[in-house]
Parts: structure tokens; C-alpha cells; sequence
């Protein structure tokens, strides 16, 4: 228990951090270089964290840039750190299924069994990790967490969703290569994953590898060094199914981009299923040669749009299904869907922190403790609301005069509205306690945490509060 509750003390350190180092560096470095670091081990007696990377390459790069500030944050955040240790993940030493010799660590199993040409099922000459996961053939870099069942279905990326789970059925697809496009944290990643379990199934012996597109760049350039060339080529071009995510990455690098082109036209020519996944649209792809484009260009290019509030509901219901002891109020989540809207990955970030946050001190979820504990988030999400503009909309919705939210009466028919308002504020804006209340015609703090505990309360009993609130929360963030 012990043990879990330091694995999750150090999740939410490493949430701050990164909220933090993406600030620093901008969303572009931050998602290449930070965003894949992985937490490892924390060794109390000598104080050393271990942060793992999934390539030598992305290691040494990480260590001769960021091991200082890394360091430093990690410090701020945990006292008991006294190093950082960066290296690359213990289990991705060599890249699955390639076992380019560049990347293999002297001693392991690999590096002593001789290559084989295809990938043909056999684990000699694999990765120790890299085992058949089907009679025959092998999935190889698969999270095994996502998958189709656990994607969460909306307007906003249905289309998408339909188009992956035609390229991983057992016809052959109308289309092909698949393009994914979707903006950082939609969902796209999840997609290419679920593709390859779902292809696994469909396809027992099926050889398939998944791989970001700078890993890619990484294992071409080992292989030139180490003239492995031609054994690159066949054991890429083997799999049944190849997946590439982040393939904006590509760009700028003219023999990397020849040898993908390469590899696209030996596998459709033979009859191989391709998905990419990138930020961008295929025409927005700088630096990228125009026959790779054309290329990228002649499937289908499927958009996932960001999540709307309906689909974030659904998400966050469904992350929440999973922990039956951690009670969270209705007007957390709706809160939480209604204010991180950049991002699903933001989105489901924010709710694991708050629940990690309320297992470790023993606090009850609230809307008070979200506020507090996820302001970094909360802030780079908000669209800026003013007092001024709630106070106008909730008087319009009542039909009551705007001074009303200032005056001294204690009519129902205007208290009620002065605490919707006062509700709104507080869920809306950054705006403290006290600074709503002077917005109020000078009340005390006290009135306004009156004013929102009691709406919450009703939200909850009065289907007809419940939805005035709705409705006006829809009406001030369109």
C-alpha cells in the first residue's frame, strides 16, 4: 500500500513538472523530447530517481539538455531527491522486431542470436521482450490499455474511429494507407493502438510493429552506420501491419523521407496496411517531399476533432467507472468537462491528479479542492469569462434588472438569481471568494461560499435549477 501510494505521490510530482517544462519549452520540444519520458524507480537510500526514454538517441539527447533542469524541478517538488538518473527504458534497449545492433545492450540475448531476414515467428534474433503474442507472428510496441473497448466514442471522432477499425478487420480495406489527424491529446495514438490489437485478433500470425516516426529516423541512421541497410529494409518491410505515429517528425530529413517512401510502396505493393498518424493535415507537412505526400494523401485522411462537452462527459465517465472507491460529485465532473477543453489528454490528466491528490491526504473530492489542486490546467483552459458578463446573461435569463446583483433586496426572485450568479462566478472565472463578492455590492466572502454550496446543493435535488444552470453555462461558453 505503501509503495502505491509513493508511485502515485510520484505521478502527480511529474504532472506538475511537466505542466511546468511545457510552459518553458513550448508544446512542440515538450511533446518530442519530455512528453515520452517515462518515471521509473525512486531508491530512498540514495536519493536517485530513474527517468526512462524509449531510444538511445531521445536519451542522450534529453541528458545533454534537460538533465540540469530536470534535476532541479525534481528537487523543488520532493526534497529526498537528490539525483536524476536519465536512460533509456530497460525493456526498449532494442527496437522491437528490427534489432538494429545499434541500439542493443552488450550481454543481451538479442545481440548474441543471429538475424534472421522477415520477420517469420521465430523469437531468435528478437528482442528478449519481443515475443509472439499470436501463433506465428508477433504485435510488437502495443499498449496493451488501448484498445478499441476503451475508446470513448463522440461526434468528434467518429469518423476516425470507423476508419481504424475497417483498416484492422479482416476485409481488405477501401483505403489505404490511413491518415490519422488530430491536434495533441484527441486521441490518435489511442487509434493506432487499438488498430494493432484489434488486427491481432482478426489475423492470429499477424506481424505487426508500431513506432513514432522519430524512432524510425533513429533506427535508419543506426542501420547506415552499422551497414545493416539491406537487413533494415527486409525486416521493415515484413510486417503485415506498420504503424507510425508523430510523423511530422519526419520532416527535413531527405534519406529518412526516401526510405519511408520506400517502405509505403514496397508495402501497399504487396498488399500491407499502413496507418500514420500527425498533428497536421498531409498539404501542412513542411520540408516533406512531394512524393511522400502524394503518397500519404492517396488513402483516406481522417480528422478527430476536439472532444465536445457530451464527449468529455462520456470520457470521464468512463475513466471514473474504473475506480469504484473514489467517490466524485456530479458537479466535479461537470465541472472538469466544461472547463479542460483543449485537450482529452488534459482532460483525464486533471481527474487522475485530483483523485491521486485526494488518496494521498485523505481530502473528499470537491469543486473547492479541483480549483486548487489543478490551477495550472484549469487557467491554460479557461476562456476568459468576466463577472460583468455572467452578472448581464443570468439577469437576461431571469429577466430581472442588472442592479439587482448589487442591491439589498432578499426577494427570492432576485436572491436566487444573485446566487446563480455567484455560483457561475466562482465555477467560471479564477475570481476569489472575496473578489466576488465585492462584484456583489460589497458581500461578505462568507455570502458567496453560502450562494454556491446551496446551488450545489439544488443542482443535485431540483432538476429544474439543475438545468436554468445548464442552459446558462452553454449560453456563456459558446
Amino acid at each position: 500500500m505503501e509503495e502505491d501510494q509513493d508511485a502515485l505521490d510520484l505521478a502527480a510530482d511529474w504532472a506538475d513538472i511537466s505542466q511546468g517544462l511545457k510552459k518553458d519549452l513550448g508544446p512542440q520540444l515538450y511533446g518530442q523530447w519530455i512528453k515520452p519520458i517515462q518515471l521509473g524507480s525512486f531508491d530512498k537510500d540514495t536519493g536517485t530517481l530513474d527517468l526512462f526514454l524509449p531510444t538511445e538517441f531521445s536519451a542522450n539527447w534529453v541528458a545533454d539538455r534537460f538533465a540540469e533542469r530536470l534535476s532541479l524541478a525534481w528537487k523543488i517538488a520532493r526534497s529526498e531527491v537528490r539525483q536524476v538518473r536519465i536512460a533509456v527504458h530497460p525493456r526498449r534497449r532494442a527496437l522491437p522486431g528490427l534489432n538494429m545492433p545499434g541500439l542493443r545492450m552488450p550481454g543481451d540475448a538479442a545481440s548474441a542470436a543471429p538475424r534472421t531476414g522477415l520477420p517469420n515467428g521465430s523469437t531468435q534474433g528478437m528482442a528478449p521482450h519481443m515475443a509472439p503474442d499470436m501463433a506465428g507472428g508477433f504485435a510488437s510496441g502495443l499498449d496493451p490499455s488501448l484498445t478499441f473497448a476503451e475508446f470513448v466514442a463522440g461526434s468528434a471522432n467518429v469518423l476516425a474511429l470507423n476508419a481504424a477499425q475497417r483498416m484492422a478487420a479482416l476485409e481488405i480495406p477501401q483505403f489505404s494507407p490511413l491518415y490519422l489527424k488530430a491536434s495533441t491529446g484527441q486521441g490518435k495514438t489511442h487509434l493506432l493502438h487499438a488498430i494493432g490489437h484489434a488486427f491481432a485478433a482478426n489475423r492470429p500470425g499477424a506481424r505487426i510493429f508500431y513506432c513514432s516516426a522519430e524512432r524510425f529516423m533513429v533506427e535508419f541512421v543506426s542501420a547506415m552506420r552499422q551497414n545493416e541497410m539491406i537487413e533494415f529494409k527486409s525486416r521493415l518491410r515484413g510486417f503485415d501491419l506498420l504503424l507510425v505515429d508523430d510523423i511530422q517528425f519526419i520532416i527535413g530529413k531527405s534519406s529518412t523521407q526516401e526510405e519511408f517512401l520506400h517502405t509505403i510502396d514496397a508495402l501497399l505493393g504487396a498488399g500491407k496496411r499502413l496507418v500514420v498518424a500527425a498533428d497536421r493535415a498531409p498539404q501542412a507537412l513542411d520540408g516533406v517531399e512531394q512524393r511522400l505526400l502524394s503518397r500519404l494523401s492517396m488513402g483516406l485522411v481522417a480528422d478527430i476533432q476536439p472532444a465536445d462537452i457530451e464527449l468529455r462527459r462520456k470520457i470521464l465517465d468512463a475513466r471514473l467507472a474504473r475506480y469504484a472507491n473514489n467517490q466524485v460529485p456530479s458537479d466535479v465532473v461537470e465541472f472538469l468537462s466544461r472547463t479542460i477543453s483543449r485537450n482529452v489528454r488534459e482532460l483525464v490528466g486533471g481527474l487522475n491528479k485530483l483523485i491521486a491528490y485526494a488518496q494521498l491526504t485523505g481530502q473528499p473530492i470537491s469543486l473547492q479542492l479541483a480549483e486548487e489542486q489543478l490551477t495550472d490546467i484549469l487557467s491554460a483552459n479557461r476562456r476568459r469569462i468576466t463577472i460583468d458578463e455572467i452578472q448581464r446573461t443570468v439577469c437576461q435569463f431571469y429577466r430581472v434588472d442588472r442592479s439587482e446583483m448589487a442591491s439589498k433586496r432578499r426577494a427570492r426572485a432576485v436572491v436566487r438569481p444573485r446566487q446563480v450568479a455567484m455560483y457561475l462566478a466562482k465555477v467560471l472565472t479564477p475570481r476569489s471568494y472575496p473578489e466576488i463578492g465585492r462584484k456583489f455590492g460589497g458581500r461578505d466572502h462568507s455570502t458567496v461560499i453560502h450562494a454556491v454550496r446551496l446551488i450545489e446543493d439544488l443542482r443535485t435535488r431540483d432538476a429544474d435549477m439543475d438545468g436554468d444552470v445548464r442552459t446558462l453555462l452553454r449560453q456563456l461558453e459558446d
